[in-house]
């Protein structure tokens, strides 16, 4: 394998759960040595640990070492400050103000090392009237307004699935990251980063907040209709499922007529704009849908693919893990782990023409790593390792 981009960048990465660790996966599979700073017993998100590690671990915490490190200890807070030293990158995802309670926010940090790349995620920000409100994806989402916009206008406002909250926050984490880095190179400066959820949130909502200024009316709730004006946008039952179709020009719609047998609409005016259509919405997908129900779902896909219709079969949650197409790009590989067994897991999903995609190595055992980084990183000896053991500091 050649080098990859981010080789020879060393990584600190304090973080837990989503957000962070999404950040320092994406750092690790880029070739950053990236050393995942857990309190002794590992973060939360392991859980019980062993066979009862959670995939959500497993999937975000890929390609790191693993070191266990008291920072409520004063020579844990020591061991951190001597590994930042050394360090390009902090990743750190705790509520405001909690790295400066430790001493080691970052002005202590900066000073230390002036190169250092100081990254911090939290849900509100680091300074505003809400920086110390507790936020999770959950809230987040509410707070961000996608909530409000989620489910269906004569149901109460619905969670998006997944956790896009915590990914975002985290995509842009790494983003910031570089950024910084790049700028590193020019100014010979580090920097503190600084991400907030909510905020990384506000551009998924570039159509609802089209149609917003356009009409001055809130969009409602329609899980199934598309919130800029498309026609037909909208999931179709099929014999054993669903089919999701988004028309976005009239080539489309008239593909979508000859695959369901309508030729005869074809420059019809009633059908001619997506304004129209949209006028009598639930009479074009009424329409469509009589022609999929008849149909067993990959046959209706089948067509409308063939057809160059913008189309994809709902899938569940299985088809995805197993889909050929990221396996075959290696996004998705099969990994045998000696707890959890055969699993799937996941690859960075961006890809560099001039570098090869990381192998992925499965997560490590909390603490793997101790020994290894204190004496490759700070040369301490097998000794000194095992008196810090002994007095609870790793």
């Amino acid at each position: 394998m050649s080098d990859q981009p981010l080789a020879g960048i060393r990584v600190v990465d304090l973080t837990q759960i989503y957000q962070g660790p999404y950040a320092a996966f994406l750092m690790a599979t880029a070739g950053a040595e990236v050393i995942k700073v857990e309190p002794p017993g590992g973060e939360r998100l392991r859980g019980a640990g062993a066979k009862r590690t959670p995939m959500s671990f497993a999937m975000l915490n890929s390609n790191k070492q693993s070191m266990t490190l008291n920072l409520k200890h004063e020579r844990g807070k020591a061991i951190l400050k001597d590994l930042v030293a050394k360090a390009d990158v902090l990743l750190e995802n705790f509520a405001p103000g909690v790295m400066d309670k430790l001493g080691v926010g970052w002005e202590v940090l900066h000073e230390l090392n002036p190169k250092l790349v100081y990254v911090s995620g939290s849900g509100y920000g680091l300074s505003g009237p809400d920086r110390d409100r507790l936020a999770m994806d959950h809230t987040i989402q509410a707070a961000a307004g996608i909530m409000s916009v989620t489910g269906d206008a004569d149901r109460p406002p619905g969670r998006a699935g997944g956790a896009p909250c915590d990914i975002m926050g985290g995509i842009h984490m790494y983003a910031g990251a570089l950024s910084a880095l790049v700028g590193r190179n020019t100014s010979g400066k580090g920097t503190r980063v600084e991400v907030s959820m909510l905020e990384s949130m506000y551009f998924t909502l570039c159509s609802e907040l089209t149609v917003y200024q356009f009409t001055g009316e809130l969009p409602q709730r329609n899980s199934a209709r598309s919130p800029a004006g498309s026609c037909p946008y909208s999931r179709y039952r099929c014999k054993d499922g669903y089919i999701a179709i988004i028309c976005v020009s009239e080539a489309h719609w008239k593909s979508i007529l000859e695959v369901i047998g309508r030729k005869d609409l074809i420059g019809h005016p009633d059908y001619a704009s997506p304004g129209a259509r949209r006028a009598i919405e639930d009479e074009v997908n009424g329409m469509i849908e009589a022609w999929s129900s008849q149909l067993p779902r990959d046959e209706a896909y089948a067509r409308m693919r063939d057809a160059r219709v913008a189309v994809s079969p709902i899938r569940d949650l299985e088809e995805v893990r197993t889909d050929p197409h990221m396996h075959e790009r290696k996004m998705l590989s099969w990994v045998n782990h000696k707890d959890l067994g055969d699993i799937v897991l996941p690859n960075s999903p961006i890809r560099y023409s001039d570098y090869d995609l990381a192998d992925v190595n499965v997560y490590p055992v909390v603490g793997e790593h101790t020994e290894s980084i204190l004496r490759s990183w700070l040369d301490l000896d097998a000794d000194t390792v095992r008196d810090l053991a002994d007095d609870g500091v790793v």
